[in-house]
């Protein structure tokens, strides 16, 4: 009785639920035929113009904004946008045309990197401040320079520190280097060879190693060791500062290696030279000085020639003979600089090696610089750092044509073996040859020979890797009278006038 009255009321239940969902489903019809219905003019005004999917997902020219030249005829000139910087130095020791000295150096620096030098400030201190290296004072005072002439970037005149640094930044709200980075910044513009952007590589990362900066994710620790977790990632891990250094680490060993393997090949041809007898004779000397355009004036290299500081960074290294015939080998060396940072000298070591391997070093100083006994010193120091005291020198005062006499007639009378010379006009240059054939070492034996004409290979030996006295013409040879290296003194020695009769 029970169950046969409640079947028809979940019947009836059953037949509403249907008649509901199908009120639904007639509703919604109604209302998509009713949006499909609606005029173009109202749907673009809702949801603007509709494109297909193809023409959603595509990246869409714009029309008009190329720049590439269409007439190649045409000449269009674009002002680059330079960094406005300015300069600041710390005056410790010396006169201030010492400092004003150092500082225009900076902005010499500054522009053979790029930038456009707005001004420059000295402060007389007895150290640099630890802080902000010129004090917080003066750090404001440099924060109203900077607004005044809109510059973005400060370049100090020292090695700054990595707190310096910061607490400088934080003052002046641009962005801080030293002398260093800008040196280095030059370096990297100028190398050319796989050994120079080697070298500059490795110097760029001794210096940044440890003036990396972290903050927010690179302070975070990643986990410990283990795989995967669970009970070995006991510690507190290492944040990614500590890999950052890591990373740069294994970096510079690579390099370093690499370096090495180069520096092999340079050996190689060394001991080559050496082998041969053949003397060799490095130019050293200060930046700008004009070192390149005396080894093209000596042996017509044609090795680039540019008014700018380091503009040639790789050796080069040419074949040269003496107005007596004998052959040197003439090697280029990278430029000097006051205060050249350390990690320059370290990485360019097998470089500079070239001077400390040579029987004589040209030590080339700009004639018309206001200060050249400071270069002179600057790079005798890195001479002293590169174990080459020992080596003859001369000194070479070039650019005498544009040079004060005054200033030419103070060095040469302090440095006693030295010449003016310009390398653009050609003057001195012949002087020059021949110093440089009377100071190359001589070889040790004399000897005389009676050479057969069939053997005049050793004849043309006795010219090139020795010094003829005398050589005259007989019906049974050449009687030759030189001083030559013992290897062919030995060969000579059968043909000796004695031996003969």
């Amino acid at each position: 009785m029970t169950s046969s009255s409640s079947l028809p009321q979940a019947a009836r239940s059953a037949a509403q639920k249907y008649a509901e969902g199908l009120a639904k489903d007639l509703r919604a019809d109604a209302l998509m035929e009713e949006d499909v219905a609606w005029s173009h003019e109202i749907d673009t005004d809702r949801d603007g113009d509709q494109f297909d999917r193809s023409d959603r997902a595509a990246l869409r020219r714009v029309a008009g904004l190329s720049t590439e030249l269409e007439d190649v005829t045409e000449v269009e000139y674009r002002q680059l946008r330079l960094e406005r910087v300015v300069l600041v130095g710390v005056w410790t020791s010396g006169t201030v045309n010492d400092a004003e000295n150092s500082l225009a150096e900076l902005a010499a620096l500054a522009e053979t990197a790029g930038a456009v030098v707005l001004d420059g400030v000295i402060q007389r201190r007895d150290k640099p401040d630890a802080a902000t290296y010129i004090g917080s004072g003066k750090a404001r005072e440099l924060l109203d320079i900077v607004l005044e002439t809109g510059a973005d970037t400060v370049i100090c005149d020292g090695e700054l520190s990595p707190g310096q640094l910061i607490h400088l930044e934080d003052v002046v709200k641009v962005k801080v280097i030293d002398r260093t980075a800008l040196i280095l910044d030059i370096f990297a513009q100028h190398a050319k060879s796989r050994e120079g952007k080697a070298q500059v590589a490795l110097a760029q990362m001794q210096y940044m190693l440890p003036r990396l900066r972290g903050w927010g994710q690179s302070l975070s620790r990643q986990m410990g060791g283990g795989k995967g977790g669970g009970l070995a990632t006991r510690g507190p891990g290492e944040t990614k500062i500590e890999t950052d250094r890591r990373r740069i680490r294994e970096k510079m060993a690579k390099m370093r290696r690499e370096i090495a393997d180069m520096k092999t090949g340079r050996e190689i041809k060394r001991q080559e030279r050496r082998r041969n007898k053949v003397p060799s004779v490095a130019i050293a000397g200060y930046t700008n000085a004009g070192k390149s355009s005396l080894l093209n004036r000596l042996t017509g290299a044609g090795v680039l020639v540019e008014n700018a500081l380091f503009a040639t960074l790789d050796p080069t290294v040419r074949r040269a003979e003496t107005p007596s015939g004998r052959l040197y080998t003439l090697a280029d060396t990278v430029g000097f600089v006051r205060h050249l940072p350390h990690h320059l000298v370290e990485a360019f070591r097998s470089t500079m090696e070239e001077v400390g391997d040579s029987d004589l070093i040209l030590h080339v100083v700009d004639g018309s610089h206001p200060a050249p006994e400071e270069q002179l010193a600057a790079v005798r120091e890195v001479v002293r750092e590169v174990g080459a005291t020992s080596v003859p020198e001369i000194v070479v005062i070039n650019k005498a044509d544009a040079a004060d006499p005054l200033t030419l007639q103070r060095l040469m009378r302090v440095e006693k073996r030295a010449i003016a010379v310009s390398a653009r006009t050609g003057q001195g240059i012949e002087e020059l040859l021949e110093l440089i054939d009377a100071e190359l070492p001589r070889p040790e034996v004399e000897v005389t020979a009676l050479v057969p004409y069939a053997l005049g290979r050793l004849v043309a030996r006795a010219h090139t890797d020795g010094e003829v006295i005398s050589e005259e013409h007989t019906p049974e040879g050449t009687l030759l009278k030189a001083r030559v290296h013992e290897e062919l003194a030995a060969e000579l020695a059968p043909y000796a006038p004695a031996a003969t009769g």
